[in-house]
């Protein structure tokens, strides 16, 4: 029995688990707002505050070893967010913002069902930015079809029929000579075989 195990396995193992976990606080933090599945957004909260946490606290630090400090916070939350965007995100605008915050930074909005799967569908945010600050994904582009190699030139377009003949040959039974094979008649085809023999 699973009594009082903490944390969803979402259906992966441990360092597949990791991989999901930062990847999406990795969009969290460049988008300040995702879509995903409840499960995934309840377990990323446990994820993602600890990150933003460590990097709140090492702006607050002063003095001498202060800058040691900064730099040692930005390598260890580095081990596990690896786009550097992200990481400059989080010290220069999050961090700032949710100095006076103690916890809670993000809040997480249950979307409905996804059709498809029918999985429980949830948005998860941090709280201090607003719609008008959030700022919009980037519009996916089509991809342009790429040539292909030793591709065979089209067909060319099928010629018209040609007009039908003025005058059609007669058929071959009314042809001069027979035209086509005559019929034997019984004595001829039992003289025919008695030749053969």
């Amino acid at each position: 029995m699973r009594h009082g195990v903490k944390g969803r396995k979402l259906g992966r193992t441990a360092s597949h688990r990791a991989a999901t976990l930062g990847g999406l606080a990795t969009s969290l933090l460049l988008h300040k707002r995702i879509r995903t599945t409840e499960a995934k957004a309840k377990e990323m909260r446990h994820f993602v505050e600890p990150i933003i946490t460590r990097a709140k606290r090492s702006l607050a630090l002063s003095g001498v070893d202060a800058a040691a400090a900064k730099i040692h916070a930005r390598r260890e939350i580095g081990k596990i967010i690896k786009d550097e965007a992200a990481i400059k995100s989080l010290f220069t605008e999050i961090a700032p913002r949710v100095e006076h915050r103690a916890g809670g930074y993000t809040r997480v909005v249950k979307l409905g069902y996804r059709h498809g799967d029918n999985a429980e569908m949830a948005m998860i945010e941090l709280v201090d930015w607003n719609e008008a600050e959030t700022p919009s994904a980037p519009q996916a582009r089509m991809a342009k079809p790429r040539p292909t190699r030793n591709k065979a030139p089209p067909p060319p377009p099928f010629p018209p029929a040609p007009p039908p003949p003025k005058n059609p040959p007669p058929p071959l039974d009314n042809r001069p000579g027979g035209g086509s094979r005559r019929r034997r008649s019984a004595e001829e085809a039992e003289s025919h075989t008695e030749e053969k023999n």
